[in-house]
């Protein structure tokens, strides 16, 4: 049939009642040409109705009524029968029918209607002609809308899975080889290109998101494996290059790059380059995510070598052809496929994604075996060159087109197409580019079929081989950010996918032999001896083979990750065998570092590795030693060289375990190195890292603890070694943690009284306190110290420093040394006649009760001292009101005797403290008056008040007033209401 009809009845649920719908299927040789369904669902998949109703047909068709088309029924029929079926057909339907019934009736009564013109009549349960278009039923409208809507959520509510998962379906439509797979990929495209976001981003610069950078590549690639297809017609690989064309010229279309033009124009113009660069920039050709897919309808599958590649596993040369040089075969008489390699594994991308797996097998192998040749060529020409290679230390030699972060991943796509092969499982399903499967895969060898002699070799070690080969290829590092990032992302995919598979004996030989020959390869190996100084850095790959080889190969492992611990990048001249490779520089280097915008990352990477190693080598001195030196040699990070600290300080010290002594001191080593780096450079995390040094030195024992008290000058600041470390040293936990005897604690004591002396000279103003804290205990030390703070007094030292010292000073038991140094503060300060909430107003209050204390001398010698330095009435009439309130000399010095009688304010010293304080007094209400506002009034009458309190202390004090007030009251005259209030409390 080609008409399918029927109603489907949906079950009732607990919200819903029970549903009938009517449905209709066209079909056409095998395929569903359209459907119609009550039901109104929109979805670009069929709704349930027509599945379950095509389901019915094809699982029970005996009890579907098979008809002849309705023309041939009609044709039977007699004029009678025919005007019976049409008024009946019309009655059933006569809402619907009636108005169009009408309508065929005058145009069939009309003679020179169109419909006249044409023999016969259309019928829908016939099939169509054998040259009308046949393909799946695909809503058109329905794509363009969901995939408008999965854009417009810009990558939010798993908007971006939803396009992925569409992406998938072309891919899966294409392996089933329905040539719906490419008009659905049109309507997504056309959708993306009409993206509001992409004019925006253009206008503003600013690189596409990152999710949806990686949707883009996505639909390049696609469009790649379309345009391959072995099977397509010209006519239809014309009308994609058409569209491809027209998509790729518009001005909103991304580049391949992921950039809008060059970053950042302005910066990179402005810089002195070689004007060649320039020029380069400028005549580079527009490469969009199209382009290759442009590039790709130039190719075609013709070529009769080709041809028998991908049709036969027993394509192999004749014996008597083996001994010269072919480009068609190797040695062993295996085809190989000399094609530029990203191209070539496009092709295998298009068979594997076009339903050809066995064919997309024996492309792959033919690439892999002149890969494989390639790199023993590459090793012969390396050897004649080597030792001029050596000897300059660098290398021009270096692949400008990476194939880790290729837009056309052919790595990738050689690994997969290798390891589906070997999958265990029933189905075997394609890998969808958003794995939702938790349990990684299974494989297993499946042996290579091939015509030449049982090689052993299987799928699986050969996706192994060419994924290291792959990874292990030297190239420089692509210029701009999104390229960049693209190398590392696709760099963790593919070990993430190596990780996968269960090393037996068969992929370790695979993996031993490809690591000798990467460590051999010269300039053409990113593990080879000499790189190129711009070269993609190895060290993601190399922990990968680290811990993969350890457990087999030990020396190979260390040999190998040693030797990827370069980041030859950040050395910092280029050396002179070098050709620079034209790339944007950052603007604040002078031309010496190119843009590597994910140089934070890279550098993370070869932190991991040396950890890694690290972590592998504990308990080994000389292992342990070794890699000490790779990280000192090549890491320029202080923060990573901490972290790496910190991991070893962790590894060697485990909660459950003795600590290992060796690893231990490599700890340290790393710290000392550290705090070298981070001495005199500004550093956020310092005292993090001053602390964490002491905590390693004691773990590692006393020695170590001496050794850093002794050298702390090229450690730490002289406050850092005063407050923290020698602080910490001398505490009581760590004595106790360290257990020590008394000449051992006598010793750590010794170096730490050293210390603070040493800083007390160099820095007394942050150092003297400390360096005094820690000479308590020894005499002479602490002598010492105090001798060094009064010479700094005078120079050197804040008030505030010195009074913190003085005040000490009294709580340590020596009065009369406070005394002195609070006197020197003293002249150091300057206490305006506003300021009455200064900070330093309670040191004053101390300095002056002290002085009191001692007797009448002490505080006669401060009181000058206190007048010229403090103007503020409030503070001079509080210091007046304390000396009367008490007798002084109160401390009881030893050989003093005290009168024990109140001081008065009529007699020197109180009388000169009296007399400032009026006229402190007099000053501020001057200066207050200036600029007072009414809302002020009520609190300087209480001020006034106060004054009158400290006026009345003098003989003659309330006449001074009553002058003063007078005074006031004739110059502030125009302050009519202010004085009115005067006048009310004062008279």
């Amino acid at each position: 049939g080609f008409h399918l009809s029927g109603t489907v009845t949906e079950p009732a649920t607990a919200t819903e009642p029970e549903m009938t719908y009517k449905v209709a299927i066209s079909f056409d040789r095998c395929k569903i040409t359209s459907v119609t369904c009550g039901c109104g669902n929109k979805d670009i998949f069929y709704c349930a109705h027509v599945v379950a109703l095509s389901l019915y047909r094809i699982r029970k068709p005996d009890q579907v009524k098979l008809r002849l088309p309705i023309s041939e029924t009609l044709f039977q029929m007699n004029r009678d029968q025919l005007q019976k079926f049409v008024q009946y057909l019309i009655t059933a339907h006569h809402t619907e029918v009636l108005p169009t019934a009408q309508k065929l009736a005058d145009e069939i009564l009309s003679s020179n209607s169109e419909i006249n013109q044409v023999h016969g009549a259309p019928d829908p349960t016939a099939g169509a002609s054998i040259d009308d278009e046949n393909c799946w039923h695909l809503d058109e409208e329905q794509v363009r809308e969901q995939v408008k809507l999965f854009l417009s959520q810009g990558g939010y509510y798993g908007s971006g899975k939803q396009l992925n998962s569409m992406f998938a379906k072309v891919r899966e439509m294409l392996r089933m080889r329905d040539s719906n797979g490419a008009r659905m990929l049109t309507l997504i495209t056309e959708q993306f290109m009409a993206d509001p976001r992409l004019s925006l981003w253009r206008q503003q610069g600013t690189g596409i998101t990152e999710k949806c950078r990686q949707l883009w590549d996505e639909l390049g690639a696609l469009w790649v494996c379309v345009v391959l297809n072995p099977h397509c017609k010209l006519e239809e690989k014309s009308c994609w290059l058409r569209q491809l064309r027209k998509w790729g010229e518009m001005d909103v279309c991304p580049l391949e790059d992921g950039n809008y033009g060059n970053e950042l124009p302005n910066i990179t113009n402005a810089l002195t380059q070689s004007s060649s660069h320039s020029q380069d920039s400028l005549a580079r050709p527009r490469r969009t995510v199209f382009t290759r897919a442009i590039e790709g309808c130039d190719l075609h599958w013709q070529d009769s070598h080709l041809q028998r590649i991908i049709s036969s596993d027993f394509y192999i040369s004749p014996s008597y052809q083996r001994e010269g040089e072919s480009l068609l075969f190797n040695s062993q008489g295996q085809p190989l496929w000399l094609e530029h390699v990203p191209t070539a594994c496009a092709r295998v991308d298009a068979l594997r994604s076009h339903g050809y797996p066995r064919e997309a097998l024996r492309l792959t192998v033919a690439i892999i075996n002149t890969l494989r040749l390639q790199q023993q060529r590459q090793l012969e020409i390396y050897k004649h060159q080597k030792k001029e290679l050596l000897q300059r230390g660098a290398t021009t030699i270096t692949n400008l087109e990476g194939w880790v972060g290729h837009p056309l991943n052919p790595i990738g796509c050689l690994f997969l197409t290798l390891t589906e092969a070997c999958r265990l499982e029933e189905e075997n399903c394609l890998e969808i580019s958003d794995a939702g499967d938790s349990k990684p895969p299974v494989y297993q060898h499946v042996p290579i079929a091939t015509g030449s002699q049982d090689s052993g070799e299987s799928y699986l070690s050969l996706a192994l081989e060419v994924a290291l080969m792959g990874m292990g290829q030297q190239r420089v590092m692509p210029e701009g950010l999104y390229a960049q990032d693209k190398v590392c992302r696709n760099e963790e995919q593919i070990i993430a996918r190596l990780q996968d598979l269960e090393l037996d004996p068969v992929l370790v030989q695979t993996l031993r032999k490809q690591c000798i020959l990467l460590l051999e390869g010269g300039p053409f190996s990113g593990l080879g001896e000499v790189i190129h100084r711009e070269s993609v850095p190895m060290h993601t790959f190399a922990k990968y083979l680290f811990s993969a080889l350890l457990p087999h190969d030990a020396d190979l492992a260390y040999k190998l990750a040693l030797r990827a611990m370069r980041l030859p990048v950040l050395e910092t001249t280029a050396p002179s065998g070098d050709v620079t490779h034209p790339h944007h520089l950052v603007s604040v280097v002078p031309s010496r570092y190119p843009r590597w915008f994910t140089l934070g990352h890279l550098e993370s990477q070869q932190c991991e590795l040396a950890s890694t190693m690290l972590t592998a080598a504990k308990g080994d001195m000389l292992r342990l030693r070794t890699v000490l030196e790779a990280i000192q040699k090549n890491i320029h990070s202080s923060s990573l060289i901490f972290k790496l600290a910190q991991d070893a300080f962790k590894i060697a010290t485990p909660a459950d375990s003795n600590s290992d002594t060796t690893l231990l001191n490599v700890a340290l080593e790393l710290g000392l190195q550290v705090m070298r780096m981070t001495l005199s450079t500004l550093n956020w995390r310092r005292r993090e890292m001053v602390r964490w040094l002491v905590t390693c030195a004691t773990e590692v024992g006393v020695r170590a603890l001496v050794s850093i008290l002794q050298s702390w000058y090229s450690l730490f600041t002289p406050t850092e070694a005063t407050s923290i470390v020698a602080a910490t040293v001398m505490s009581h936990n760590t004595i106790l943690r360290l257990s020590l005897d008394y000449p051992q604690r006598e010793e750590l004591a010794s170096c730490a009284r050293t210390l603070a002396l040493q800083c007390a000279m160099k820095d007394p103003q942050n150092c003297a306190l400390s360096a005094l804290t820690l000479c308590e205990k020894d005499h002479i030390a602490f002598e010492t110290a105090y001798q060094i703070v009064i010479d700094a007094a005078s120079t050197g030292m804040t008030y505030t420093q010195l009074f913190t010292i003085a005040r000490y000073m009294e709580h340590r038991g020596y009065p009369l040394r406070a005394f002195k140094l609070a006197s020197l503060a003293m002249t150091h300060l300057n206490l305006a006649y506003n300021q009455d909430t200064h900070p330093a107003i309670n040191d004053v209050l101390w300095a002056c009760a002290l002085s009191h204390s001692l007797g009448k001398n002490e505080l006669a010698a401060i009181i000058p001292l206190v007048v010229k330095s403090v103007h503020c009435a409030t503070v001079l009439s509080d210091i007046l009101r304390r000396c009367t309130m008490t007798a002084p000399g109160l401390a009881g010095i030893p050989g003093r005797r005290n009168s024990g009688k109140l001081m008065s304010t009529d007699k020197a010293p109180l009388r000169q403290l009296l007399d400032a304080t009026i006229s402190a007094y007099i000053n501020t209400t001057h200066s207050r008056l200036t600029h007072i506002s009414p809302r002020h009034y009520g609190e300087f009458i209480e001020f006034l008040s106060k004054a009158r309190e400290t006026f009345l202390l003098a003989q003659d004090g309330h006449i001074q007033f009553a002058q003063f007030i007078d005074n006031l009251k004739q110059i502030y005259k125009g302050k009519k209401k202010l004085m009115l209030l005067v006048r009310e409390r004062f008279g």
